[in-house]
């Protein structure tokens, strides 16, 4: 962990989103992720044909998360990720490539070892919890 890992991972006052730079940072890693996954053949078909709009929701989901604006829910209302992911079937096959996708994604983004590694928990914990096929 380098010296400025050190000092953003200590500074608990500020959140996430503020650490990795807000909307632009979740905005680049969702397109960075959908751009993986439009060539999948196992979670392509999952997705509608137009991306666009679960970019967005994605995006500003992952934003408010980490502790930016409530948009998200203003616009779509309580999260409910596992309605909302309920028509799809999930299994650890999916889940998995899932991860792998977005941690992908993650890895060539440039915030902190900590922030990156608590991104990363949260992304594989969170998939795993949408499992709704098959066991764990």
């Amino acid at each position: 962990m380098s010296q400025d890992d050190e000092v953003i991972s200590k500074d608990h006052k500020g959140s996430v989103y503020n650490r990795v730079g807000g909307l632009i940072f979740f905005t680049d890693l969702v397109e960075k992720f959908y751009n993986i996954v439009e060539n999948d053949p196992l979670l392509r078909p999952m997705y509608p044909e137009n991306l666009t709009p679960g970019k967005e929701h994605l995006a500003g989901f992952l934003a408010q998360y980490w502790g930016g604006p409530m948009e998200y829910t203003q616009m779509r209302g309580h999260p409910r990720l596992r309605m909302r992911h309920s028509p799809f079937t999930i299994g650890k096959k999916e889940r998995d490539r899932w991860v792998s996708h977005m941690l992908s994604a993650l890895d060539v983004m440039e915030i902190s070892t900590e922030d990156k590694r608590l991104i990363k928990e949260y992304f594989e914990n969170t998939a795993t919890l949408l499992i709704n096929n098959g066991s764990v």
